[in-house]
């Protein structure tokens, strides 16, 4: 069975920094790829970033790129995305997601079809 679990959201003033951690069991690194959504209120869910684990290639959304950074510890099975330069639209829900193939619908994009999302750690940026 698979589980993804968030943790390291908070509160923080713009500028600062966070650091997301997603733990997964019953899924292995090794698969085909790996992703952080996030969703404000009143918002629809959007990507934010994604890795494919076996090459360690990424790519980010417009909103997030050079500022974010995901990445991966395939040996502790724990996804990462690292969060500088926070801003106020940065505030949200976010969510770990990974492709299980359980026949779940899917959303495609970057390249990965996720099918499966954690329950989401909060992020608040103040001005």
């Amino acid at each position: 069975q698979v589980q993804l679990v968030e943790s390291g959201g908070g509160s923080v003033q713009a500028g600062g920094s966070l650091r997301l951690s997603c733990a997964a069991s019953g899924y292995s690194f090794s698969r085909t790829c790996m992703g952080w959504f996030r969703q404000a209120p009143g918002k629809e869910r959007e990507a934010v970033a994604r890795i494919f684990p076996g090459s360690g290639t990424t790519y980010y959304a417009p909103s997030v790129k050079g500022r974010f950074t995901i990445s991966q510890d395939k040996a502790e099975n724990t996804l990462y995305l690292q969060m500088n330069r926070l801003k106020p639209e940065d505030t949200a829900m976010y969510y770990c997601a990974a492709p299980t193939g359980s026949g779940a619908p899917r959303t495609v994009v970057f390249g990965c079809a996720f099918d499966y999302w954690g329950k989401g750690t909060q992020v608040t940026v103040s001005s």
